[in-house]
Parts: structure tokens; C-alpha cells; sequence
């Protein structure tokens, strides 16, 4: 079994990024031109870098480097605080889980994941013109899940997030379930829609994260 699960706003304060050839910290945001004037070199993940190479393309060769991660960069499942990240990890392994990142794509729990300030939902806390990316941002995500695999995949994510994971699985012929919350059953052709009862409005991915890791969480088997 796979699981997906989407990205979260909040990023561990040590949480290490890419950095310019002079030193400075870049934090990816979806509008670069709407950030405030501090510290940090802004960009998106696909913006050319001052490196004959896009962003993510360097963030590519960063990780194929067996090096000493020079720069602190944490694997996905680690750079979120929210601790149902690393208790999914810890339960169906690493190899198992995906992560539905907003900046990067579709990225395995194991990647080492820049931090970043990007987000599909509206309503996410301090969700700041600068940090919304709109489903026709044009983005060259990332596509880890194994194209052949045929393993049940479950998301765990909100309403924003759906187009996106919908769109880097569509071309995969394993069975697909979806965890939703809301009153009406989304359009999501080729997965299985499951509703979680649940009276959690923000987040409520996470309880259903949990249900499913406590065992409690019922749903058809594929």
C-alpha cells in the first residue's frame, strides 16, 4: 500500500535550503515579485537560479550527490512539523510514502526537501498572495510514484489539493482512494471517493491520517 498525503504550511525552523552562488538563502514562493524585501533570494522552484540551471534542477543534482548534505536539507517527511508525517513514515515506511507538495510535486518521504512557502489552499493560515500557487501556475513537478506500480494508493488531502494529485496520477493503473470530508462527493474520475466523518474543519486530513493509522478508518478494500 501507498500512502499520499499533502504538504504543510508549517516547515521545522531548521529546515535548510538551496542557497545563490554567493551565500544567500533562497526561499521558494509561487510569486517571487509579491514577497517582502528581507533576507531571503525569492523564487519558484523553476525559475532559472544563478547557476546555469533551473532551481530544480539543481535541487535535482543535490540529491543525487551521495555528499555530506552540506547544506542541511531534511527528507520530506521530516520538514513538516505536524508529527502524523513522520508516524505515517515510521508506520508503512518511507518507500510507502508521498508526499503532495504544492512547490515541488510529488516527491518520496525520503527526498531532501528545501524549505519553501508555497500552498494551494486559500485558507491556509497567513496564506499571503505570494505564497498561492493557482492550478494553471505552469510548474515542472515532480512524478516519484513508481509508474508501474500496482499497489492501492490513499490520499489524505483537502479540496485544493485534488486537482494536483489527480493530474500526477492519472496516468498509473493502480487502484486510487480518496479521503473527503465535504457534504458533496467530489468529481475524481478513476479513484474511489470515501467520506471521513469527521466535525475537524482545518486539517481534518490529519484525523483521518490518524483513523487510518489507529485502524479505525473504513474503507473498501480494491
Amino acid at each position: 500500500m501507498i500512502v499520499v498525503i499533502q504538504c504543510a504550511g508549517s516547515k521545522r525552523a531548521d529546515a535548510g535550503t538551496l542557497r545563490t552562488k554567493d551565500g544567500k538563502p533562497v526561499k521558494f514562493v509561487a510569486r517571487p515579485d509579491l514577497a517582502p524585501e528581507d533576507g531571503f533570494a525569492y523564487a519558484r522552484p523553476d525559475d532559472l537560479s544563478d547557476q546555469r540551471a533551473s532551481w530544480r534542477d539543481l535541487l535535482l543534482r543535490y540529491n543525487e550527490d551521495t555528499g555530506d548534505n552540506r547544506l542541511g536539507l531534511l527528507p520530506a517527511c521530516e520538514l513538516y512539523t505536524p508529527a502524523i508525517y513522520q508516524q505515517l513514515a515510521d508506520s508503512v515506511g518511507r518507500h510507502r510514502l508521498f508526499i503532495l507538495s504544492a512547490g515541488w510535486g510529488m516527491i518520496g518521504a525520503d527526498y531532501l526537501t528545501p524549505d519553501y512557502d508555497i500552498t494551494f489552499s486559500a485558507a491556509a493560515r497567513g496564506a499571503d498572495s505570494f505564497k498561492r500557487r493557482k492550478n494553471g501556475d505552469g510548474y515542472a513537478d515532480f512524478s516519484m510514484l513508481p509508474k508501474d506500480t500496482t499497489e492501492k494508493i490513499l490520499f489524505f488531502g483537502g479540496n485544493d489539493y485534488l486537482p494536483h494529485f489527480l493530474a500526477l496520477t492519472s496516468g498509473l493503473s493502480a487502484p486510487r482512494t480518496i479521503f473527503y470530508a465535504s457534504a458533496s462527493i467530489p468529481d475524481v474520475p478513476g479513484c474511489t471517493p470515501v467520506r471521513f466523518e469527521t466535525t475537524r474543519r482545518t486539517n481534518w486530513h490529519y484525523s483521518c491520517a490518524d483513523a487510518f493509522l489507529d485502524g479505525t478508518l473504513t474503507y473498501a478494500a480494491q
